[in-house]
């Protein structure tokens, strides 16, 4: 009698014990269905992460990648060129800044078409730097044996989608650029926003896991 006592008390504290922790709570927000719900998200996110879409829409200028070949994070694979959304960086020398302002007017030739086509464009932004101060061996004029030459400095020109689509151009191209500076009115090259890239395309595989995780709950009430 003794025996079964004890274990009638033990049963009892037991209950007592599950009881509290299932207090105010329900099936959806109960721990253990949010450890196995964790467990379902990273296995789905893990299963959904095997395709690789690109964030952009264009064409595949370089792979690295073989079939078959295994890869690890932050490995480059492919670089994808969308060749509707290019720019051209035009370098300029650096005594023809001195009048050029965001927004001006810009027209374009390209070797590839010849003068008969002309493409448009406005300047959105320029580099920080040239060319030789980012180079692999930047010139150091205290060595003593630097001479002076005239520096380019890249100035960015966004061109129009239409033509683009009309005359697709290619990266590495050559390109005759003519700025109109008539229109000062702009502020200076240096006077550009920040720009931010960033792409939703990786968060339709959260919501798929969320959805997937919520009919298997209602599937087992």
């Amino acid at each position: 009698m003794k025996s079964a006592q004890a274990v009638l008390d033990a049963t009892q504290q037991q209950l007592a014990s599950n009881r509290a922790l299932t207090a105010n709570t329900t099936i959806d927000n109960h721990r253990d269905v949010l450890a196995a719900a964790a467990k379902v998200r990273d296995a789905y996110l893990a299963a959904a992460r095997n395709t690789l879409p690109a964030p952009v829409t264009g064409y595949v200028a370089k792979r690295t990648v073989q079939v078959g070949q295994r890869v690890s994070p932050r490995n480059p694979l492919v670089s994808v060129v969308p060749l509707q959304q290019i720019w051209i960086d035009a370098n300029f020398k650096e005594g023809q800044l001195r009048h050029m302002r965001m927004g001006q007017p810009v027209e374009l030739t390209a070797d590839k078409y010849g003068s008969s086509i002309v493409y448009h464009g406005k300047v959105v932004g320029f580099s920080a730097g040239t060319g030789s101060a980012f180079s692999l061996l930047p010139a150091q004029n205290a060595t003593g044996n630097w001479i002076k030459v005239v520096q380019r400095l890249p100035v960015r020109i966004e061109l129009d989608p239409q033509e683009l689509e009309k005359h697709p151009l290619a990266i590495g191209l050559s390109m005759l650029v003519d700025v109109d500076i008539k229109d000062e009115s702009d502020g200076p090259l240096s006077n550009i926003e920040n720009t931010v890239y960033q792409t939703d395309i990786f968060a339709k595989y959260g919501n798929e896991a969320d959805t997937e995780i919520a009919r298997i709950i209602v599937a087992n009430r």
